[in-house]
């Protein structure tokens, strides 16, 4: 690795501008921004999926590898990525920092506690959690309904023993009423870091957060209670994005991290602003398939932070297709040709729902060992079918060098003279059903919505407050587009379930509960933690 200050100079951000977390991370200073917001916005890329499968697409391994490409080309890029989150690196995932000859380092302090913001948003979140209960113990002053308190606890874990838990149990510790854990990953507070410009909005955000209803059913903020300024006081240094950099010393923004089945699934609008003063190109992701992250990047990020996107990137590998075609996980490496078409399906539906937001889309088909020329072929006369643009990156096994192909054929797009007319998806005028129904349709192809009665009630609520301006962000199954996840494919014509719809005034959107999605993950049968080890020397194996 190069000096964290050897990577910010080459990156045209002066020493003074950085706060040093050891030789090989930094914060950066908001002195920065005063120094480079009068620069031009350089092009912004947004690197998605077709619905994850237990294979593994590589969408995080491509925007790295991508990024370093384009700078190997000449492009002076950076890289904005997600931080993070424990409870998938010592889960199911693993971790979350690239593989092979694109990774960003130091990988391990990255997927571990880093510079602390996933922390400091837990601290955050439960302090006001603390406050609510005391409040209430207190006197009551603001008359709270315990019963309607909306506020939950978080922890970076998966430990789904805490989705419900009962609180005030035992004498004189409050009173006794429901309430749950959810993943740090999907607090309002983590939504809200990442959507907010600076520390002052930051400040506004956190005092709209709905906490609760009190006993007339008016809604409680944050504010009302007093918890904002020591809120803010423990975010103050988790506003400051992070600066890290590739195997290959290309320069990466990295900062907040909420998911994108549960949460808005982007990295921060702060860090981003500035990847796109410093770069001539910024690579982004979003978390999942391009139903979930890119709508939302769409949708919520880009609308709120007035982003316009160039490209979009695809990613998509021959064993999640055949995968999509029904074959199953122990068959993937064997030729199937008949689940291949099949699961071709996916890759063209997605294709189609980015060109709705008029975002030109490039396919990035990510080589694996064992991929067969006639199997990636069939990938390639499919892209070209569709009048799609697509190349074979094989930046795992070679880095930026596998990736010159991709990049070569992202610049073509970036220099089109057609070039694209972004707009969101829908129109911010439309209430709530209507905006769920048009996600519901036109991006995942269903036939219709089914409101439970709970969700009626949100929606009740939602009228009386006259908040039908909220954006939506959908909770929803990662594995289909459907709420079902084992309907794999290209479904349609199906009814999308809402179970609930709660309130994230502080971010601006409204979060849509469908099927059995649970904003508090549990562990599998075997967590990756069972397999990480870390001999005398603290160096670790397994983290991957």
């Amino acid at each position: 690795m190069k000096l964290i200050t050897e990577v910010a100079s080459e990156a045209g951000i002066d020493e003074r501008h950085l706060e040093l977390y050891g030789k090989y991370k930094s914060k950066l200073s908001p002195s920065l921004w005063e120094d480079i917001k009068a620069k031009p916005d350089g092009k912004l890329v947004l690197v998605t999926a077709i619905n994850p499968t237990p294979a593994g697409e590589g969408k995080t391994l491509t925007t790295i590898g991508l990024a370093q490409a384009l700078n190997a080309a000449g492009v002076r890029t950076v890289a904005a990525l997600r931080e993070p989150s424990l409870g998938p690196c010592l889960g199911m995932k693993g971790g979350a920092t690239g593989g092979g000859k694109s990774q960003i380092v130091p990988a391990d302090d990255i997927n571990l506690h880093f510079t602390g913001d996933i922390h400091a948003v837990t601290s955050a979140h439960n302090l006001l959690s603390a406050m609510i209960d005391n409040h209430i113990f207190q006197g009551n002053e603001l008359d709270l309904n315990p019963q309607r308190i909306v506020w939950k606890r978080v922890m970076d874990m998966n430990d789904r023993s805490l989705r419900s838990i009962v609180t005030g149990l035992g004498d004189g510790n409050g009173p006794v009423r429901e309430s749950g854990f959810q993943i740090t990953t999907a607090s309002e507070i983590m939504a809200v870091l990442c959507l907010c410009s600076d520390l002052s909005d930051l400040k506004k955000r956190l005092g709209r957060m709905l906490i609760g209803y009190d006993q007339q059913g008016q809604p409680v903020t944050a504010k009302a209670l007093g918890a904002v300024e020591a809120m803010t006081a423990l975010l103050k240094e988790a506003v400051k994005p992070n600066l890290v950099q590739t195997l290959e010393g290309t320069p990466v923004i990295v900062h907040g991290g909420p998911f994108a089945n549960i949460a808005h699934g982007c990295s921060s609008i702060i860090g981003t602003r500035y990847a796109l003063k410093l770069g001539e190109v910024v690579v982004t992701e979003a978390g999942f398939g391009a139903d979930l992250g890119a709508e939302k990047f769409m949708d919520i990020k880009c609308r709120q932070a007035g982003l316009a996107p160039s490209a979009a990137v695809l990613v998509v590998t021959v064993k999640s297709l055949k995968y999509n075609g029904g074959v199953p996980k122990e068959e993937l490496y064997n030729g199937n040709r008949v689940a291949l078409l099949s699961g071709l399906s996916n890759m063209e539906r997605h294709i189609e729902n980015l060109g709705k937001f008029g975002v030109p889309v490039l396919v990035a088909i990510n080589h694996f060992e064992g991929d067969s020329s006639s199997e990636i072929n069939e990938v390639v006369v499919a892209c070209r079918r569709l009048n799609v643009p697509t190349a074979v990156s094989k930046v795992w096994a070679e880095g930026g060098a596998g990736g010159l192909e991709l990049a070569e054929e992202l610049i073509k797009l970036l220099n089109r003279e057609d070039q694209p007319k972004f707009a969101p998806l829908y129109e911010a005028s439309l209430d709530i059903p209507a905006k769920i129904s048009k996600i519901v349709r036109e991006i995942y192809h269903g036939a219709d919505v089914a409101f439970s009665p709970a969700a009626k009630r949100s929606l009740a609520v939602i009228d009386r407050l006259g908040l039908h301006h909220l954006q939506v962000c959908m909770a929803k199954t990662p594995y289909s587009f459907s709420d079902q996840p084992r309907l794999l494919g290209a479904p349609e014509g199906f009814t999308m379930g809402v179970r609930d719809i709660t309130l994230s005034l502080g971010a601006g959107f409204a979060v849509v509960i469908t099927g059995n999605i649970v904003t508090m993950p549990g562990l599998p049968a075997r967590p990756a933690a069972e397999q990480l080890r870390i001999d005398d020397e603290g160096q670790l194996q397994g983290l991957v």
